[in-house]
């Protein structure tokens, strides 16, 4: 190599240092645009435009374009939010460490009361098709995850009973189904309470876990916290990506490496 010709440096940690406050910006950027699209949904409904989040957001149009291809880009963003806000409050509802029926009830009023404070932003990623298949399907994306975690906290139930646990996969779609499909009806429909139709589920829901738990000899008090508290675990990561597992909540300890916040353990007694 000739004595003026100088090797070139693998990276440069000062560009590198510029790079991540760049990605960071640009994170945090794409974040306030997407709040400023869920006022405007908030505001205008399911046919809100491009333009409207612009002037919500304070910058014009071509600002809103560096980050973001298309309105359908955009709403993609708006559905990782969603489902953001779906798990902060459907997880720990799902491990509260309370009695079985309370604990039911508290979960399925998280899920309405998801799609209550949101209903614009609910039937626009419901009716939104991802072009030439980019993009996540987010509602059931959403359902899978929480179809998932349901069917790994069952599973742990039936076998600390003592049950088999292969009904837990086709019992947690089947409930998930059955809560999403109501929600959806409700949401349309607005004929009775958020309260009653509530009620009216998490009855419906317990009926089927007591008379299960019946037939094989297990007596379950409703209102009584079980000795034993299991609970879902979201790896870190992205949601979507995430795989639910569950555990015994009375374990003890901080959550360890690799789950989320999520993860919420019940204290020792």
């Amino acid at each position: 190599m000739p004595d003026d010709v100088k090797p070139r440096a693998a990276s440069s940690p000062v560009r590198d240092g510029r790079r991540t406050r760049w990605e960071k910006h640009r994170a945090q950027r794409r974040a306030e645009f997407v709040e400023a699209a869920m006022r405007v949904l908030a505001d205008v409904g399911p046919d809100f435009g491009i333009e409207s989040v612009a002037v919500e957001a304070g910058v014009t149009k071509p600002v809103l374009y560096r980050h973001f291809s298309d309105k359908a880009d955009l709403v993609e963003a708006m559905g990782e939010r969603a489902t953001e806000i779906l798990l902060d409050r459907l997880i720990p509802a799902l491990n509260s460490e309370e009695a079985p029926l309370p604990r039911i009830r508290k979960s399925i009023d998280a899920f309405f009361g998801t799609l209550d404070d949101y209903p614009n932003l609910y039937w626009v990623l419901a009716r939104h098709t991802p072009i030439d298949g980019r993009g996540p399907d987010v509602v059931r994306e959403d359902k899978e995850i929480i179809a998932t975690a349901l069917s790994a906290l069952l599973g742990d139930y039936l076998r600390a009973f003592g049950l088999d646990s292969g009904p837990a996969e086709p019992w947690a779609h089947g409930v998930v189904g059955f809560v999403q499909n109501t929600a959806e009806w409700w949401l349309d429909r607005r004929s009775m309470s958020r309260e009653s139709v509530t009620e009216y589920l998490t009855v419906l829901v317990w009926a089927a876990i007591d008379g299960f738990a019946r037939e094989h000899g297990v007596t379950i008090d409703p209102n009584v916290p079980l000795e034993i508290n299991k609970v879902v675990q979201l790896r870190s990561g992205d949601d979507r990506g995430a795989v639910p597992r569950a555990g015994d909540g009375r374990a003890g300890g901080r959550v360890g490496p690799g789950t989320t916040d999520r993860a919420v353990r019940s204290p020792e007694r």
